[in-house]
């Protein structure tokens, strides 16, 4: 089953009309992603640019999985693959959420491996490779400290690592924080959420190989996408890599010395997008930040110098360059200037991007033509729900699809109950009220004639009814959701599965509370299910 993203709550116009109705976005983005008869053209051009390229990250991403179990046969065939000329690379990437964050990583990922099992089907003259790129560079350690599962009382439950610190305190890149003891705390708070199968005590032991005191998160997001997908033949690359930051030293100087015209154009084109939707993200004037011992920070222009934000450090354009090429480590992209270097080091066919990415991709354009880099054709993600077996029995007896759930738990609770009864109380008490309202209305005319001030306080009567009439109908409110208990926690257990924190699902849960339920066999159903070409969101029964 799919479900049009138009009737999913939230979604932004701007992402509705990327897939619906591009004409109307189509000064934003280079390619429209369904005119597929153009891809040609488009691996032509993405080719042809990197011809003054000399390099490659083949032996580079060769040192990256040094640290990693021996590879599958599919992953460095397409290692090799990435310094043949005629490759092309399917690239997604994801903030480095702990265990993986959301569902929605692993959907972007199958729909990159997907893809370019799809595309070498239709054009064999071609090699494409699908990369993960680890945005481990990021920096707010608060949004990705936690993961969601539903618990044995079927409630979403958070589980947190750590507190949450002062935005301060948060300034070092993500990728570089090293865990604690305290994440063994963590995953003895994830065991205790869940429900006790045969498969937890595996699951847990072998996420406890990777998530363990002394890695950092990087190193840990690393490892379990290594083990979910390394037999997909995905290339995971670390960008944060010194050897892959001296490769970006062209970019990061460019960002420096040209800031000023490309801060004009984003500027523009963003002025364009807020005419008809939202810019998703605030221009700065340079895209890029320096990391020093205690954090990372955005390099801001002041007069003819830059500084580091919230810092006591300035440099000149010199020094700037200069350290740009000594100690190019320091530097790294903010989320504008990421997509650029990504598609300087990587022949990029296919970016595949989730509905922010595709709304901020819209300001990004401008930098292709600054840098004179080749822009890849944006390509929605895969978007899913999964729905268990007890979830659909629930969902059939009250006769319900997945796009009724799109409500408020309680507004949904209010119409089962009134389609359920025999008599909707509301419409019997408004009934009622407005019957009142009319024999209020014709005993004050009435009473005019006998004395005014009567008549006038009979509005103090009537405000006397109405109280006991809502306190009557609250109480027999009460009794019929007393009546249909068995119903409304059923009706929970839907919401908190299908649309929990109303949200989507693959927003909010981790992979963990299916495979703890499901082993093995969890991803290789969504894999195997997956449609990487309907632009439609996806019901997967499991």
């Amino acid at each position: 089953m799919q479900i049009n993203f138009s009737d999913i709550p939230k979604n932004q116009n701007l992402f509705l009309d990327y897939l619906y109705e591009f004409e109307n976005v189509s000064k934003f983005y280079k390619y429209d992603f369904r005119e597929k008869e153009n891809y040609s053209e488009i691996f032509k051009k993405i080719i042809k640019s990197r011809k003054d390229r000399e390099f490659s990250l083949t032996s580079i991403l060769k040192d990256q999985y040094s640290f990693l179990p021996k590879a599958s046969e599919k992953t460095l065939y397409n290692i090799h693959n990435l310094s043949e000329e005629r490759t092309l690379a399917i690239v997604t990437g994801q903030q480095l959420g702990l265990f993986g964050g959301p569902l929605y990583t692993l959907y972007k990922i199958i729909t990159a491996i997907k893809l370019s099992r799809q595309l070498k089907e239709r054009y064999e003259e071609y090699n494409f490779v699908p990369v993960f790129w680890l945005e481990g560079d990021d920096h707010d350690f608060n949004e990705i400290r936690w993961i969601k599962v539903l618990n044995n009382e079927n409630e979403i439950k958070e589980i947190n690592y750590l507190e949450e610190i002062p935005e301060d305190e948060a300034k070092k890149s993500v990728g570089n924080l090293m865990l604690t003891s305290d994440i063994k705390t963590f995953i003895d708070n994830i065991k205790k959420s869940l429900r006790e199968t045969e498969f937890t005590s595996g699951l847990l032991s072998k996420l406890s190989e990777f998530y363990c005191e002394g890695k950092t998160l990087k190193q840990s997001f690393r490892e379990l996408l290594f083990w979910l997908f390394d037999e997909y033949g995905l290339v995971i690359l670390d960008p944060h890599d010194e050897k892959i930051k001296s490769l970006l030293t062209p970019i990061f100087s460019k960002e420096i010395i040209g800031f000023r015209e490309h801060t004009q154009k984003l500027v523009l084109c963003s002025a364009k997008l807020e005419e008809f939707y939202h810019a998703q993200v605030k221009i700065k004037p340079v895209n890029l930040f320096y990391s020093t011992d205690d954090g990372r920070y955005a390099i801001e222009p002041v007069d003819d110098e830059f500084r580091l934000r919230r810092k006591r450090i300035h440099f000149t354009t010199e020094e700037l360059l200069s350290k740009i090429n000594s100690e190019p480590e320091r530097f790294s992209p903010n989320v504008l200037l990421r997509p650029i270097c990504q598609d300087y080091l990587l022949p990029t066919a296919f970016y595949v991007a989730g509905p922010s990415e595709i709304a901020y991709f819209a300001q990004v354009m401008p930098l292709y033509d600054f840098f004179n880099i080749e822009a890849p054709v944006i390509y929605p993600r895969a978007s899913i729900t999964i729905i268990e077996k007890s979830i659909q029995s629930n969902l059939d007896k009250f006769n319900l699809e997945l796009k009724n759930i799109f409500i408020k738990s309680d507004t949904l609770k209010d119409k089962i109950i009134a389609s359920l009864s025999e008599n909707n109380l509301n419409d019997i008490f408004d009934e009622v009220n407005k019957q009142i309202d009319l024999a209020f209305e014709e005993l004050k005319v009435k009473l005019f004639s006998v004395d005014k001030t009567i008549s006038d306080s009979s509005d103090r009567y009537r405000e006397k009814v109405a109280l006991s009439l809502n306190e009557l109908k609250s109480k027999a409110l009460q009794a019929q959701k007393k009546k249909h208990e068995i119903s409304l926690k059923q009706i929970d257990k839907i919401s908190e599965s299908l649309f929990p924190a109303e949200n989507l699902q693959e927003r909010e849960l981790n992979f963990i509370y299916f495979a703890n339920k499901y082993g093995d066999a969890f991803l290789k159903k969504i894999f195997e299910e997956t449609i990487v070409n309907c632009f439609e969101h996806q019901v997967i029964n499991i």
